[in-house]
């Protein structure tokens, strides 16, 4: 299973499914996270975290831990 931690800096991916639950996932989706969606990687910082994603127009950072619950391909 590849994650969005895994998502190499200036890729495109797609979301296949949200991992977690509860106040996380649904704090995921609130950011336009959901199945389908592509998502751009911008670039990650230097220790890995966060990591900076365009989505859906939107410049968003997420850090790595809520990064590993998204399964993209």
């Amino acid at each position: 299973m590849k994650t969005l931690k895994d998502a190499k800096v200036k890729e495109t991916v797609k979301v296949v499914k949200l991992h977690g639950e509860g106040a996380i996932k649904r704090r995921i989706m609130d950011m336009g996270i959901t199945k389908g969606t592509e998502i751009y990687i911008r670039k990650v910082a230097p220790l890995g975290d966060p990591v900076e994603v365009t989505v859906r127009g939107y410049e968003l950072s997420i850090r790595k831990a809520d990064a590993e619950m998204v399964e993209i391909e």
